[in-house]
């Protein structure tokens, strides 16, 4: 509960109409003024109600109330919205992730596009040129990458949870599937219950991180080659036993998973059993394999990643004779294809380690005549930083949710003190529309750039989760 926040179980029959979605799929209601009697406080007090959609007539259960606002939880649906789903999830409801499964797929989209033009115009008081057509791909079985928690319960239930967390909760909801896994991914999860219950340090064991790569060798004759890599990380917070050991091997013999193991930090991260493999995705359109590390940032949805590229390549209009800047380039996920069409790319990154596989990755798909990587903090910039990158007549940037604000306000400097490093396009990837806006406000407002268009990426289906992509150009 917040702070403030007084827990209470009034249960109110009077229905209500709901007005709009938050981003916690929760829906939003006014109290009328005759509803005063119900809740201490001013008339037209705001109801954020779990589980009420835009246009239901509901009945409600308020569950806390603050001076401003009251939190609820829907009791009766009397008029169901048009756009309602049913929800596909078993833990839809108790899972923290997929709030929005009670919401259609079009209407999500369409909500999230709601939120960037209303950031875009309230935050950085910008109207694109263009509204760009919201990009979309599978609803389901999605996500090639997750972080679970395993928690032990077997004093007071018997086993083991392995799952999201619960909304807003440090419970681990007791899960048995997942519908944005890949379907043999969440056949596992009961499997991954037992396989820690047989362990020595059962309760020692609180993470395992998934990643998805694309089938070692795609049309082979071999089927284990045929079929996507599944590597799974198992956090172990004290030493394994042989015993342990020999449960892992079959676990992973049995499903045709390969077992990493992290006994302390991110860095020591390491292939258990089989001792090699190969770990990767593609991006066909460019002619690219990236292989990565199950502790690497990638995409986790394949599919809308091909998209996202695709769509940055199309939106910068590289010549064969730019230069490209890449701005938090990660391995190397648009580096590598804008190499196959600039005459030259600088990826610059934040972390060692990223630095290093973009690196390797130029080296795996014989670029690195064309791109080059540095590792910089980004955070931290200066207009004389830029100097030092040298002039490039485009950049792609895809900050973390942080944004990009430093090397906003760097360009914005360079507008008056040396306009020429200042590059003619900038395409800029964000999951995190808030932090977006406050950099478009930078560019427009202090930096000389216009807004030529901007637009969603639902790379999160049923989560609040918003990623976009918009064009700056300077006039």
């Amino acid at each position: 509960m917040r702070r403030g926040a007084k827990p209470v179980n009034i249960e109110v029959t009077a229905p209500i109409q709901v007005e709009a979605l938050d981003l916690d799929a929760q829906g939003i209601a006014r109290l009328a003024p005759n509803d005063e009697e119900l809740i201490q406080g001013q008339s037209g007090k705001v109801l954020f109600i779990k589980g009420a959609l835009p246009t239901e007539l509901v009945t409600y259960t308020i569950t806390s109330e603050k001076a401003r606002f009251s939190k609820a939880k829907v009791r009766e649906i009397l008029k169901p919205a048009v756009f309602r789903a049913e929800p596909k999830c078993k833990a839809f409801g108790i899972c923290g992730g997929c709030t929005m499964q009670h919401l259609d797929i079009r209407a999500q989209v369409a909500m999230k596009q709601r939120v960037l033009e209303d950031d875009l115009q309230h935050i950085a008081k910008v109207k694109p040129l263009e509204i760009l057509r919201p990009m979309g791909g599978p609803a389901w079985e999605y996500r090639h990458r997750a972080r679970l928690s395993a928690v032990n319960r077997s004093i007071k239930k018997g086993t083991v949870l392995i799952g999201f967390h619960e909304g807003k909760s440090g419970y681990v909801a007791d899960m048995l599937a997942c519908e944005i896994l890949p379907k043999y991914v969440s056949v596992l999860l009961p499997e991954m219950r037992k396989l820690v219950m047989g362990l020595s340090i059962v309760d020692r064991m609180p993470q395992i991180e998934i990643a998805v790569g694309e089938p070692e060798e795609p049309g082979s004759d071999d089927p284990q080659k045929a079929q996507p890599v599944t590597a799974l990380v198992f956090r172990n917070l004290l030493p394994l036993t042989a015993a342990d050991e020999a449960l892992l091997r079959t676990f992973a013999d049995d499903h045709q998973v390969w077992i990493w193991l992290q006994p302390k930090g991110i860095e020591t991260v390491a292939p258990f059993y089989p001792e090699t493999g190969k770990l990767c995705y593609r991006l066909p359109e460019f002619e690219i394999e990236m292989p990565f590390k199950p502790a690497d940032f990638t995409q986790v949805n394949h599919m809308m990643n091909r998209a996202l590229v695709s769509r940055a390549m199309r939106l910068l209009e590289v010549k064969n004779t730019d230069r490209i800047l890449d701005l938090f380039c990660g391995i190397g996920n648009f580096t590598l294809p804008l190499a196959r069409k600039a005459k030259a790319v600088l990826g610059i990154e934040g972390l060692a380690s990223l630095t290093a596989r973009a690196t390797e990755n130029a080296e795996h798909n014989g670029l690195t005549d064309k791109a080059s990587f540095m590792q910089s903090d980004l955070f931290e910039i200066t207009t004389e930083t830029i100097a030092s990158w040298g002039k490039a007549e485009r950049w792609l940037m895809d900050p973390p949710r942080e944004g990009a604000m430093e090397i906003c306000k760097a360009l914005a400097q360079l507008q008056t003190q040396a306009s020429d490093l200042l590059p003619e396009r900038i395409v800029y990837v964000s999951c995190n529309p808030k932090t977006l806006a406050r950099d478009v406000e930078i560019l427009c407002h202090h930096a000389g750039y216009t807004l030529s268009s901007a637009g969603i990426i639902n790379m999160f289906p049923h989560t609040s989760h918003v990623e976009s992509i918009a064009v700056f150009d300077r006039p």
